[in-house]
């Protein structure tokens, strides 16, 4: 039975307060206003105080509104049916599609029992030679995106969505422009994958409190699919935008401020997100791929610096790239190894030169005299960020493996790379290489 309020004692912001009992943090009420109905959450409870965050917005709501408590927190609809769909931070159909009923399930549920996870030991292939090669991206992995403004990381996150070899993909835009909703939502229609996908999409136009919803919305309906033994893949852009949000309403509330004005328990709200990515022994796999944006290009502002604690690695993107240096992925050690015998030999050999060539390239600067080895270093640098860095390169692991064996041959002769002769009797190039 709803419990039902007609007093509305205080209004701040888009934040209205309720005296009330028997209400749990989290739950939701129904605010029904001049301008019609209206969702609300409980953000948080003093005594019999009850502060709610109204999701359209406190306009138009007067002190003698009514407010019924809804009994539950947060939850979706679960079937099948969600795929090919598209909804907003509350769960409601951006698609003009129908309302979805039953099988409810609650949102932002506890993390799995790490009992019950088992140890990530399988590739997700992706056809980007500079996560594939270099910093391979792992079932059950956990890692960000660094970026800033500017940069193309919606373009990089639609290409893995379109090339990963997953079973479902389930996308949560936060604080999205309007114009890459629509980029995402023609990406995966016109390449066929949004029938293998669900997206819940927050634009900056929306209320606040639904950027709130969308990870937890996106991580509910993953566990759900991966429970029924699938691998899926959450790509969630901006993180930053979700911990904005986060100290919207910590302002509201008037917390007090940590960091940068981010409430104190930035670290636990990104984690209990995180720590969603697992690998289950009986069923499928939640692997969580996150944009987090830096502002002024700092990596020790708050939001980066607390996801580098929680998270196995980072991919770094700069200058339209995926950078080989400060990008890591912890796992890759765990399936780069059962790829091909060459893949850690190969790995290491082409960045160790790439590193050589960055210096070559300062040394070229600042007026050097450049040497044969200088030259060829140049050269190499050259193929390597066509045929590996360039993200619109596609390439299969094996095909791009094989690239790297045509990249040192177009630019040293076998002596000079130092690799081990068994090695390079199998993969050498044994005729004349066609890179140029």
């Amino acid at each position: 039975m709803r419990k039902v309020y007609t007093r509305v004692q205080e209004i701040s912001g888009n934040v209205i307060m309720v005296s009330a009992s028997g209400v749990g943090f989290g739950e939701l009420a129904e605010v029904k206003s001049t301008f019609g109905k209206s969702l609300a959450q409980v953000i948080r409870i003093q005594n019999d105080k009850v502060y709610m965050q109204v999701f359209a917005g406190a306009r138009g709501v007067a002190t003698n509104d009514e407010v019924a408590f809804l009994g539950h927190a947060m939850r979706m609809s679960f079937s099948d049916d969600l795929l090919g769909r598209i909804f907003n931070g509350s769960g409601t159909p951006r698609d003009k599609g129908p309302e979805l009923e039953g099988n409810w399930v609650e949102i932002n549920g506890p993390s799995v029992n790490p009992a019950n996870r088992i140890i990530p030991r399988k590739m997700v292939r992706t056809g980007i030679p500079m996560i594939d090669i270099f910093n391979t991206l792992v079932e059950s992995q956990k890692i960000p995106i660094f970026s800033v403004a500017g940069e193309p990381y919606n373009e990089l996150l639609a290409r893995i969505a379109m090339q990963a070899e997953v079973d479902v993909i389930v996308f949560g835009g936060m604080g999205l422009k309007y114009d890459d909703y629509l980029y995402f939502r023609d990406t995966f229609e016109s390449e066929g994958a949004l029938t293998r996908a669900v997206m819940f999409v927050h634009t900056a136009a929306d209320p606040v409190v639904e950027c709130l919803m969308v990870p937890d919305l996106a991580l509910a309906a993953a566990e759900q699919f991966s429970l029924q033994g699938k691998n899926v893949l959450v790509l969630l852009t901006d993180m930053t935008n979700f911990s904005d949000a986060l100290k919207e309403i910590a302002i509201t509330m008037e917390q007090v401020p940590s960091n940068r004005g981010y409430p104190g328990d930035l670290y636990s709200q990104l984690a209990s997100r995180y720590e969603k990515a697992v690998d289950f022994e009986t069923a499928g796999s939640i692997t969580i791929l996150a944009v987090t944006t830096m502002p002024g290009d700092d990596v020790t502002h708050p939001v980066p610096d607390n996801t580098g604690y929680i998270t196995e690695g980072q991919f770094y993107l700069r200058g339209g790239r995926i950078e080989p240096f400060g990008s890591l992925s912890r796992l890759k050690q765990t399936v780069n190894g059962k790829t091909r015998d060459d893949h850690r030999t190969i790995m290491d050999t082409m960045i160790q030169y790439y590193a050589q060539c960055r210096e070559t390239k300062e040394k070229l600067a600042m007026g050097f005299q450049m040497s044969e080895w200088d030259t060829k270093l140049l050269k190499y640098g050259d193929l390597f960020e066509k045929y590996l860095m360039d993200l619109s390169v596609n390439t299969p692991l094996e095909k791009a493996l094989d690239q790297c064996w045509e990249i040192l041959a177009a630019c040293f002769d076998r002596q000079e790379v130092g690799i081990k002769s068994s090695l390079a009797d199998k993969y050498w190039p044994k005729g004349e290489v066609s890179l140029s």
